[in-house]
């Protein structure tokens, strides 16, 4: 058992690691291409962790997550923690160089899959575990940082991945057993980390397990109870806090409770239904309470925050306040926002303002709401204008969105249409595409910095920016591609950029937030009703499309992805949003159809990426998805051929969702997953065309003609070959030219092979 410990108050279940500048990324890319050494990279990462420890304690948090910090990704870590990297990578010498194999691939070695953390925009790595994996474990990392807090006089709090959460979203590969069947393999290496952590001087644990928020284990509770039972009994150990977020924890909550653990972290912003004081066991827990959203960006209305927390204290031994989840999922600060208005600003907290309104309410919580009235005043005052401002109801919008709706929305036959296009843009079979990026070059990041700054003017920004649309354009020609993009040289991100343009959104200056590894967004924030100015991308396709002979898709971002990577509002349903982008959407789809742009391709990789963590929720969502998607699409002719694209989420459990979306063309991620999502949809009944990626852009290796020309093969054994397309798995604009054009030039020589044997 542990040591006697004394419960925190005010803490965050974690922290951003990126930097508030995004000082990791530019050290890991610049370590990636060689011009700095570990040395630095090491130098520049323990800065950050020291940086954020010590603000988090200024603000007067009591207990401090450590190990939140990550090179790439905690699922990754974890991997490395528990000894279960894959084999494949041990060919790599370097410890550091491993990982990042691991993470992002190599010359030699593909990466392990990516996909989405629960229902966020965030990717995690997908561990491998075979037969050949034997669990050990590796505690360097987790132990080494809380020495760096302990020396920095942190009250720090190591966070590790749980077991039932790491194997739940673990792959079994070359024919092993299900992840969570080996759940006691795990467990004692738990049990020794535990123990080492103990020696350490740890005085509490947290251990996330988010899975017991889903449906994803069949027996949540059995299995909660058996792991924590087993970890809770545990000899010289510290005080362990498990900590869940991103929804209700319905059964394991119980489970949890009865366990010898001494803390529970629930999440009252998206798990608000939790009946907490039903379950007498929390009697003698302290609760961990997220009544403040750490992964949306709204100010929390301090008054009812406090009167949840308030009522808690009559179910549990001891309250403390903390963010719904950790804090990696909203910028760092509003203080760089210069060009927020007063009352949208009055309306935020980013990750910064949402630690000091922890400490608010704990405050409020010990010495009672008189001790901190200012900023309850302040947050009254701020919700109060937000509901009584006019940019949150356009009426124009909702009558015509309601007429619309009320009319009906779709368009003809599958099989009418196909005959239509067919005949207007006379394709061979297997034709080839890219998704619709292309490099986003020093070139061009220059010229956008230089617009910012004054530097150039917007007609020489348009000049520069056709200059490399035209460059794309002779380069897919030169390559032989068939239907072309003009290359989004111009577009800084697939939702900012529209964002940009639409009314009812703000972008944020600095509101950058870690997507996968080093790659950052600004997710935009929707804060009113959304309405369409002007046309805002037809005279970019149309100029592409004056370049060439050969068809070019004009891009669009659809709106579920729209909402996805950006901040919604909360104060209406997600699905009234949803159309009022989509009727924006669908009338730049009728504009580029009448500035001569046959294929229109409306991206929605996020589709499965909002997807409710439990069945009950699923159907609806989907309903308002798809409902959506062909709201965006209806407004355009039989002839125009609509794409879509949907990437790096495990798709199973929206496979009927993807073909309800009635796209004419639907690319796919498949490379990483080997083609696995051809056969799923085919056996789903899925009778459109299908773009299956055909290499994994998020590597830096170049995959060869015949291996492209494998995987064309085996999509083949699932779909004829008038239904097959040949694309990478996402857009370029991450990569090198180099390696996109040596890659793609292997990409059309594979289609021409397959395209002569079938």
């Amino acid at each position: 058992m542990p040591r006697t410990v004394s419960p925190f108050t005010a803490t965050t279940l974690g922290s951003p690691r990126i930097g508030p500048n995004r000082e990791l990324k530019r050290a890991v890319e610049s370590y990636w291409a060689g011009r700095t050494d570990q040395a630095n990279l090491k130098s520049v990462a323990a800065d950050l962790r020291k940086l954020t420890w010590t603000e988090l304690t200024a603000a007067g948090l009591d207990s401090v997550p450590v190990n939140t910090f990550s090179y790439y990704d905690q699922m990754l870590d974890t991997a490395i923690l528990l000894g279960a990297l894959p084999v494949r990578y041990n060919a790599v010498s370097d410890e550091l160089d491993r990982y990042f194999a691991a993470a992002r691939g190599n010359a030699e070695v593909a990466p392990l899959e990516m996909t989405k953390w629960f229902d966020t925009n965030y990717h995690y790595i997908v561990p491998e575990l075979g037969p050949d994996t034997t669990f050990s474990l590796n505690p360097v990392k987790v132990l080494s940082e809380l020495k760096e807090a302990q020396d920095a006089g942190v009250p720090g709090r190591p966070v590790i991945v749980g077991p039932l959460t790491f194997l739940a979203l673990s792959k079994a590969v070359d024919g092993g057993s299900k992840p969570i069947e080996r759940l006691g393999e795990v467990l004692p290496l738990y049990v020794e980390l535990l123990r080492k952590l103990a020696d350490a001087g740890a005085a509490w644990v947290q251990i996330d397990e988010p899975i017991l928020v889903t449906d994803a284990l069949d027996d949540a509770a059995g299995l909660a109870d058996q792991a924590y039972t087993t970890l809770g009994a545990t000899t010289n150990r510290p005080a362990i806090f498990v900590a869940s977020y991103f929804g209700a924890l319905a059964d394991a909550l119980p489970a949890l409770a009865r366990t010898p653990i001494e803390a529970i972290g629930v999440d009252l912003v998206y798990g608000a239904e939790q009946a907490v004081g039903a379950v007498p066991e929390l009697a003698d827990k302290l609760l961990v309470a997220g009544v403040v959203d750490g992964r949306n960006i709204w100010r929390t209305d301090l008054q009812g925050a406090l009167k949840t927390l308030t009522a808690l204290r009559q179910s549990a031994k001891s309250v403390a306040v903390s963010t719904s989840c950790s804090t990696l999922h909203v910028p760092y600060s509003l203080t760089p926002e210069a060009a927020l208005d007063d009352a949208l600003r009055s309306w935020l907290a980013f990750g910064s303002e949402k630690v000091v309104e922890v400490a608010t309410l704990a405050r409020a919580l010990r010495e009672g709401r008189e001790a901190v009235a200012v900023a309850f005043d302040e947050a009254n005052a701020a919700l109060a204008s937000r509901i009584s401002d006019p940019r949150l109801h356009n009426a124009d919008v909702r009558t015509r969105l309601a007429s619309i709706l009320a009319s009906g929305h779709g368009r003809g036959s599958a099989d009418a249409r196909r005959e239509s296009q067919n005949a207007r843009l006379n394709l061979p079979a297997l034709p080839t595409t890219t998704i619709g990026s292309y490099p986003q070059t020093v070139e061009i990041r220059k010229a956008r910095a230089g617009l910012v700054t004054g530097e150039i003017d917007q007609a020489e920004y348009t000049s520069r920016m056709k200059a490399e649309v035209e460059s794309v354009i002779r380069l897919q020609e030169r390559l032989g591609i068939d239907v072309l993009v003009h290359g989004e040289p111009e577009r800084n991100d697939m939702v900012q950029y529209f964002a940009e343009q639409l009314e009812g959104f703000f972008a944020t200056a600095n509101g950058w937030v870690q997507s996968y590894g080093s790659r950052c967004v600004r997710p935009p924030i929707l804060y009113g009703d959304v309405a369409r100015p002007t046309p805002m991308t037809v005279d970019w396709a149309a100029y592409a499309q004056s370049l060439t002979d050969k068809p070019v898709k004009g891009m669009l971002t659809g709106p579920v992805t729209i909402l996805a990577w950006s901040f919604v509002r909360d104060d209406q349903p997600l699905a009234t949003s949803a159309n009022q982008v989509a009727l924006a959407i669908r009338d730049e789809t009728v504009d580029l159809q009448d500035a001569g742009i046959a294929i229109i391709q409306v991206d929605e990789p996020a589709l499965r990426e909002l997807l409710p963590l439990r069945r009950r929720d699923k159907s609806a969502y989907l309903d308002w998805a798809v409902s959506s998607f062909k709201l965006s699409t209806s407004g355009v002719s039989d002839s125009t051929q609509i794409h879509t694209h949907l990437c790096y989420s495990e798709f199973g459990e929206v496979i009927g969702a993807i073909a309800d979306l009635d796209a004419d063309v639907t690319s796919v991620e498949a490379a990483r997953s080997h083609m696995e999502i051809v056969g799923d949809l085919t056996a789903a009944g899925f009778a459109n065309s299908i773009g299956p990626g055909v290499y994994d852009i998020h590597s830096p290796r170049v995959p060869d003609t015949g291996e492209i020309a494998d995987g064309l093969r085996a999509a083949l054994a699932a779909v004829g070959p008038e239904r097959l397309w040949v694309n990478p798995d996402c857009g370029l604009k991450t990569r090198k030219t180099d390696e996109v054009e040596a890659a793609l030039r292997n990409m059309v020589e594979a289609a021409k092979q397959v395209r002569a044997e079938a």
